[in-house]
């Protein structure tokens, strides 16, 4: 087994004809990069939250990390009683999961690319600049 072989899609169907050029740019304007962007745009809102210092779960923790300390417990009968496991704020959270989600959303780009180029036949550059390209052109004109 070689791992090199996994890098990169070796399986090329005989069957499937490239896509003509007004259709592929037809499909990456108005689904592709519209939906890459939205998902963009919810991750930055998620991330916005995340960011908020304001937790209303901030309070509760505090209050039960105090009553944990003060607990006494017979670890005879209970040995894992005396672990205190203190809940991570809803902030650590969201962002663990937004930071996660930012990854898994490359890693979807970039294999969607992959196919997109290897149907439409065109070497576009990578995928950022491609929807980078795409942002600009939307401004121009003016469209949000």
């Amino acid at each position: 087994f070689d791992p090199a072989t996994t890098s990169s899609r070796q399986v090329r169907s005989p069957n499937l004809r490239p896509i003509d050029s007004p259709s592929c740019s037809s499909f990456k304007s108005q689904v592709l990069f519209p939906s890459w962007q939205s998902r963009s745009d919810v991750l930055a809102y998620c991330a916005g939250v995340a960011l908020n210092p304001q937790d209303p779960d901030l309070a509760l923790a505090q209050v039960e990390s105090a009553k944990e300390r003060e607990r006494v417990v017979d670890e005879r009968l209970d040995p894992y009683s005396g672990r205190f496991f203190p809940r991570q704020p809803r902030t650590e959270v969201l962002g663990s999961v937004v930071r996660n989600e930012r990854s898994v959303e490359g890693i979807i780009r970039s294999r969607t690319w992959g196919l997109v180029q290897e149907r439409c036949g065109d070497d576009g550059g990578r995928w950022e600049e491609a929807l980078d390209r795409w942002r600009e052109e939307r401004e121009r004109t003016g469209r949000r």
